[in-house]
């Protein structure tokens, strides 16, 4: 098999981007899936550090083509933005693809997110307002959809436009206190624009795809965000609006499983959550918060901090399972240094019951009580490591522990954000 997977295992955030970035030289094609520009990832590369959201990391190789599939939802201002900010002196011309059926985002859907994240008061879901849910719900409604084949056919596009735009206004004049109705002539106008740039650059991705595979090309496959955040499998309705999960690479690409090949769970060394929804191993105390200032735990997209709790294996070996990975890539080891002790959570205990079971039920999951199992720290520098002997035994042996929990070999870890500080075990 040619095709490889790189998927996060946690509520996001795992540093699949740096993973991405080491594997795709090794790759002819990198593929974004699913999502939108509510993802983000930094990556290092020739000295110069990029925030991507939409871009695939594949895009800062000049030998890669990379692709946008069929899952994604485009807001296409972000995208432009993003292909200007990382243009300079690189050329792109035929190393980027957009899929024709990739659904595209407008400012209705900002404004729709915005009122429905507002009306569920304390029970906010925790979203980036960027209209990413939204528009998946059109899409799964079909009849306000508008997909990036349409965008770029301007007779087409003018037509669905001005439909959708008369019941959006209606529905919004319902729910936002003062709104002001979208004027069809000047969204047109504004992606229009959007179109004639973005053009040259659409395909029919699923198919350059299958051509590909038969070609024998290698393909690397990206995901966003996380497995516990997948809209089917995750902490619902703490989740994104799309399938985060390993399960989610088929259907946004149009590929199929058999043709992918291997399975890499991307894990943090410890675990963090972003937004609302039950978090067992969360710490509120100066451990949580060392954690994330050493790990600089403050979102790529929305600078939001990120919320911070020991390893938990129950929530990463569900995400392992429904991902169906073959091996891990254990990130950010460097920011446990100087610990006294370390914690992993073993098991639940719930209602009085131990289970590795992962709940179905929020309500359940917020009455999960860790079970843990201690293990010492270390405090030597491991950001210097460039090879299994070179870490301490402590460091050696929580990954041994974290691979026995997730019954899966650890094969990638991660001691830093440049690209030399990695060790291939």
């Amino acid at each position: 098999m040619s095709a490889t997977s790189v998927i996060g295992l946690q509520w996001g955030d795992e540093a699949k981007g740096k993973i991405v970035d080491l594997l795709a030289s090794e790759h002819d094609i990198v593929v974004r899936y699913q999502g939108g520009n509510n993802a983000g990832h930094t990556v290092k590369f020739d000295g110069h550090t990029y925030k991507l959201s939409l871009l695939p990391a594949g895009i800062l190789h000049e030998n890669v083509v990379s692709v946008i599939a069929a899952g994604v939802v485009i807001n296409p201002k972000a995208l432009l933005s993003e292909l200007d900010a990382i243009a300079h002196g690189r050329p792109l011309a035929g190393r980027l693809l957009v899929s024709d059926r990739a659904h595209v985002i407008f400012p209705y859907h900002m404004l729709e997110e915005a009122a429905l994240e507002k009306g569920r008061l304390g029970d906010a879901i925790g979203t980036t307002m960027r209209g990413i849910g939204t528009c998946y719900r059109d899409k799964a409604g079909r009849t306000h959809a508008i997909r990036i084949g349409d965008l770029v056919r301007p007779q087409v596009f003018e037509r669905r436009l001005r439909e959708v735009i008369e019941q959006k206004n209606a529905v919004l004049t319902a729910i936002v206190p003062d709104f002001q109705p979208f004027q069809a002539d000047a969204v047109q106008a504004e992606y229009a624009a959007y179109a004639e740039r973005l053009a040259p650059l659409v395909a029919d991705t699923t198919a350059f795809l299958h051509r590909a595979l038969r070609d024998g090309k290698r393909i690397l496959f990206e995901g966003a965000q996380g497995s516990l955040l997948d809209l089917d499998h995750g902490t619902f309705p703490f989740v994104t609006s799309s399938s985060s999960s390993g399960c989610g690479v088929h259907s946004g690409s149009g590929v199929s499983e058999r043709s992918i090949g291997r399975m890499i769970g991307v894990v943090k060394a410890y675990t963090t959550r972003v937004g609302g929804g039950p978090f067992p191993t969360e710490l509120l105390d100066a451990t949580g918060q060392h954690i994330r200032d050493a790990g600089n735990e403050y979102g790529t997209v929305t600078g939001r901090p990120r919320r911070c709790g020991w390893f938990d294996a129950v929530a990463a070996g569900y995400g392992a399972r429904i991902s169906g990975v073959d091996c891990l890539a254990i990130a950010l080891l460097d920011v446990l240094t100087g610990l006294g002790e370390l914690r992993l959570c073993e098991a639940y205990e719930i209602d009085g019951e131990r289970t590795t079971d992962f709940p179905s039920h929020v309500e359940d999951l917020a009455r999960a009580r860790p079970v843990y199992r201690t293990l010492a720290g270390w405090t030597e520098d491991i950001s210097g490591a460039r090879s299994l002997s070179d870490l301490p035994a402590a460091t050696r042996y929580y990954v041994d522990t974290i691979a026995e929990l997730l019954e899966a070999p650890a094969e990638i870890l991660s001691v830093g954000p440049d690209r030399e500080q990695t060790i291939f075990v």
